[in-house]
């Protein structure tokens, strides 16, 4: 049963986690950490966490489950510092929005017997901005928490029922589990949270450049641009570690997205366009 967890990293999804744990009924401990003590006060007076540690590993010691809720190449400097110090009767997940980094560290830092299990995780909600203020204890009801355990990972008996205990939490989150590859994962985030991510990036910024500073803009821009273009406020803290560790994929997507676009704008006249347009209609209706 898990009675103590640690959640490093209390912005939007870290806080979010705490405020659904303790919405869905779990009575434990719950300790905080943020590397700003805004962010943890922000936590603490929310309710999400009970008390804001002080030193996040001694945090972590003291948790059953730690959750890393930080940017990428942060969870892998953690991954390396908690690995010296949990033990088997440890366990620690992630929020990262790519895995292949984050499984390749958990198989050599994790997930013996001896050593504190990993579970790669990835939920499949969030906002365009982040921070604690912005948090929901319903973030995660009806999202997808994807996760990409390896079978291979021959953990401590203790892991293994921590492993399924924090499963058993996140689908009490209100959250859909979904076991990839992590490969397989990191293709899938490309096309359908990144590419929409900096497509909207560079409407937005073209449109910044082009009609920036029109009066008519506000009047002009309807619901269909504000749609198209919320993404573009997202900040790039949070996207720079996406794009440094999903490279290749996210290059495959847009370099397929441009010869689409490429191929519309030569047949604006034609019956080409049609075709696309109705090949759009049938994603949407899937």
């Amino acid at each position: 049963m898990i009675e103590r967890i640690a959640i490093l990293g209390t912005g939007l999804l870290g806080t979010s986690v705490g405020l659904a744990l303790r919405a869905a009924g779990f009575e434990g401990a719950i300790t905080g950490w943020n590397r700003s003590p805004e962010q943890a006060q922000l936590a603490l007076k929310a309710g999400a966490i009970d008390a804001v540690a002080a030193d996040p590993l001694e945090a972590a010691c003291g948790a059953q489950v730690t959750l890393l809720g930080m940017p990428i190449y942060a969870t892998l400097d953690f991954m390396e510092k908690l690995a010296g110090v949990l033990g088997p009767e440890h366990l620690v997940t992630d929020v990262g929005s790519t895995k292949g980094q984050i499984a390749v560290a958990a198989g050599r830092l994790f997930n013996t017997p001896e050593q504190a299990a990993f579970l790669p995780g990835h939920p499949m909600a969030g906002k365009e901005r982040g921070g604690a203020e912005l948090a929901e204890a319903d973030l995660f009801r009806g999202a997808v928490w994807l996760f990409t355990d390896d079978p291979e990972w021959q953990r401590s008996p203790n892991g293994v029922a921590l492993v399924k205990g924090w499963r058993e939490w996140v689908t009490a989150m209100g959250a859909k589990t979904l076991d990839l590859e992590p490969a397989r994962h990191d293709e899938l985030v490309a096309w359908l949270s990144h590419l929409p991510q900096f497509v909207a990036t560079a409407l937005s910024a073209v449109l910044e450049d082009e009609v920036g500073d029109a009066p008519e803009l506000k009047d002009v821009g309807g619901r269909g641009l504000r749609e198209m273009t919320r993404l573009g406020a997202s900040p790039w803290s949070m996207w720079r570690d996406i794009a440094y560790t999903n490279t290749e994929e996210i290059e495959r997507a847009l370099q397929t997205l441009e010869q689409r676009l490429a191929h519309i704008r030569e047949n604006l006249r034609t019956a080409e366009l049609r075709d696309e347009f109705e090949r759009a209609n049938q994603f949407r209706r899937e």
